[in-house]
């Protein structure tokens, strides 16, 4: 397997009980052994073993563990239904105490990676880590604490003008999501845990969060509601500022930008398969075209469907 393939392993769902941590370190295992990368197992299995505990014990279900990244630096994940945050651990003077005193958990999980952390969504979180290659004396990576929570909308002024997305596709924006959530959080995770290597790592991720700002909560709601209702496209129409437009402008280079480091394995997240790519385009243009005065044009499949159909834009009056 070529280190620059990104891993796409399905997730493992985890029962709710002790079994899961067997199941964790097994899985773990075996992909570790998979990768050819038999000297993370001993520290992939210390890690998984604990942030499946404190799933078990602390989080909410659903549980499940996945693997993301390349061969090269993959970094497990495990997901619970709980936006609970992990507490980091206290440093200590002793660093062979996190291996003798039984329950240090995130202690040992700090201990086995290179980086390890948290990103804190809506409807639960993602603690992961990626695995060192043996057991560091060092007391270990500090935590990386993320959250994609919304702290609430801010109060639009009389400039605001109406976007409308039509015909939004519900599949395509919910798997667009999802690799969004963890670029960010790779660029995160480089800001405040590799920021030596990666200088620029906070300005990006500074321009990911203004990017944020712009996007109004009334679409990530009415999505929400559509997707709960099984609906497969949308109609949104929502108000934003005429300065969004620029932000937004930069952002789609940035996202192509953010491809090409995935793509060249500087950044541990998948880059955006290119029907996510065709979508992002009409979304963030979209947005750009109508807060500069242009009518909308709808979201259209080929009949290849929506993960190989192109853009076909049509206006709408």
């Amino acid at each position: 397997m070529s280190d620059l393939v990104p891993l796409t392993k399905q997730a493992l769902p985890l029962s709710a009980s002790p079994r899961a941590v067997a199941d964790a370190r097994r899985w773990v295992h075996d992909i570790c052994v998979e990768l050819g990368r038999d000297e993370l197992i001993e520290c992939a299995e210390l890690g998984v073993s604990e942030l499946t505990t404190n799933a078990v014990l602390h989080g909410a279900e659903p549980i499940a563990v996945r693997v993301r990244g390349t061969s090269s630096h993959p970094r497990i994940e495990v997901i619970d239904g709980s936006p609970e945050p992990p507490t980091p651990p206290t440093a200590s003077s002793d660093p062979e105490e996190f291996l003798t005193t039984f329950g240090r958990g995130l202690s040992i999980v700090a201990m086995s990676s290179v980086a390890w952390g948290a990103s804190i969504e809506p409807d639960g979180k993602v603690v992961w880590f990626e695995p060192a290659p043996e057991v560091r004396e060092d007391g270990g990576a500090d935590a990386v604490i993320d959250s994609t929570v919304d702290d609430g909308p801010a109060a639009l002024s009389d400039d605001a003008r109406e976007v409308k997305l039509l015909g939004l596709d519900l599949g395509l924006y919910a798997s667009l999501t999802r690799q969004y959530y963890e670029l960010r959080r790779e660029l995160r995770l480089l800001a405040v845990a590799h920021q030596d290597h990666y200088p620029l790592a906070a300005d990006l991720s500074a321009m990911f969060t203004s990017f944020e700002r712009q996007i109004p909560p009334d679409l990530h709601r009415t999505v929400g509601a559509a997707l709960d209702a099984g609906a497969h496209s949308v109609d949104v129409s929502v108000r934003m500022e005429p300065e969004a437009s620029s932000i937004v402008s930069t952002m789609m280079e940035m996202f192509d930008l953010a491809d090409a480091f995935c793509k060249a394995e500087r950044l541990l997240s998948l880059q955006r398969t290119p029907a996510q790519r065709e979508f992002h385009l009409w979304y963030l243009g979209e947005m750009v075209r109508q807060l500069a005065g242009e009518r909308p044009r709808a979201w259209h499949h080929t009949s290849g469907g929506g993960e190989s159909g192109r853009v076909n834009a049509q206006h709408v009056s």
